[in-house]
C-alpha cells in the first residue's frame, strides 16, 4: 500500500506537519500554489521565558499579490539568518539537546537564499532526518500536473500509484472524498491530538515549532509525535470509506 500527502511549504513546522510526512511514502511539497501572506509559510513560534514568540523570514510582498509560494523572495536586506540564530542561541541554549541540532540548523539559516521555498523545504528535510523518518520527497511544481483543489492533489496521488491520501481535517471542507474512493484510493484524515513533552520555561504550550521538540526530547522526539495518533486504530490510520 501506499500513501502520499500533500502540504504547503512551512518554514521550521510544527510536529503534526513531521507527523503526515512520518505517516507517508511518498510526500509532496505544494509549492506552486498562492501564497497566503499571513499563514505559515515564512513564520513559526519558539517557546520564551514569557511565552511563545515569532520567529518570521522577511520576504518581498508589495505589489507581489497572488505570487506562488515558489515565486517568493526573501528579503535579503535584512540580516534575517543572524537573527534567527541568536534568537535560537538564546532561547534553546540549555535544553539537553540543543548541541545536537542547533548547529548544523544554524549553518543551514546563514547560507544566501534567494527564495521563501527552497529555504524551508530545505529546513523540512533536513528536520525530517533528525527525526528519522524516510518518506520519499518531491515538488509538485516539479510534477507538471494541473487541476484545482481535488482534482490535482487526487492526479498527484494517481501518478503515485496512491492508495491511501493522508490529509489534514481541514480539508474536509473542500476535498471531493467520493471522487478519491471512486479511484481506490482511502482517504485519511489526521485527526491528530497534539502530545505533552518536557518543555522549558513553565507549563507547557502547543503548536510550536517543531525544533522546539527536537531540542527538548532528542531521539525520543519521533516516538512523541506518534503519541499524537493514540486515538487512531490499531494501524495508525482512521481512513474514510464507504
Amino acid at each position: 500500500m501506499t500513501s502520499v500527502a500533500i502540504l504547503q511549504p512551512s518554514y521550521l513546522p510544527w510536529i503534526g506537519y513531521f507527523d503526515q510526512i512520518d505517516r507517508a511514502d511518498i510526500f509532496v511539497f505544494y509549492d506552486d500554489v498562492q501564497y497566503d501572506k499571513h499563514g505559515w509559510r515564512n513564520r513559526n513560534r519558539l517557546k520564551g521565558p514569557a511565552g511563545p514568540v515569532w520567529i518570521t523570514v522577511p520576504v518581498l510582498h508589495s505589489g507581489r499579490f497572488g505570487q506562488l509560494i515558489n515565486a517568493v523572495e526573501i528579503d535579503r536586506r535584512q540580516d534575517w539568518g543572524r537573527k534567527h540564530v541568536l534568537m535560537l542561541s538564546q532561547l534553546y541554549a540549555r535544553a539537553p539537546h540543543s548541541s545536537d541540532y542547533l548547529p548544523e540548523l544554524s549553518d543551514l539559516m546563514q547560507r544566501d537564499w534567494a527564495r521563501l521555498s527552497d529555504l524551508a523545504i530545505a529546513a523540512t528535510r533536513l528536520m525530517a532526518r533528525w527525526f528519522g523518518i524516510a518518506a520519499q520527497f518531491h515538488l509538485s511544481s516539479e510534477l507538471c500536473i494541473p487541476g484545482e483543489r481535488s482534482e490535482r492533489l487526487l492526479a498527484i496521488c494517481r501518478r503515485f500509484g496512491a492508495d491511501r491520501y493522508i490529509s489534514g481535517d481541514a480539508a474536509q471542507a473542500y476535498l471531493d472524498v467520493d471522487r478519491f474512493r471512486a479511484d481506490g484510493i482511502d482517504v485519511v484524515w489526521q485527526n491528530y491530538r497534539h502530545p505533552e513533552y518536557p518543555q522549558r520555561f513553565g507549563a507547557f504550550v502547543p503548536y510550536l515549532s517543531a525544533i522546539d521538540l527536537l531540542c527538548n526530547a532528542g531521539r525520543e522526539s519521533l516516538t512523541i509525535i506518534r503519541r499524537g495518533r493514540a486515538s487512531l486504530s490499531a494501524d495508525l490510520f482512521e481512513v474514510t470509506k464507504g
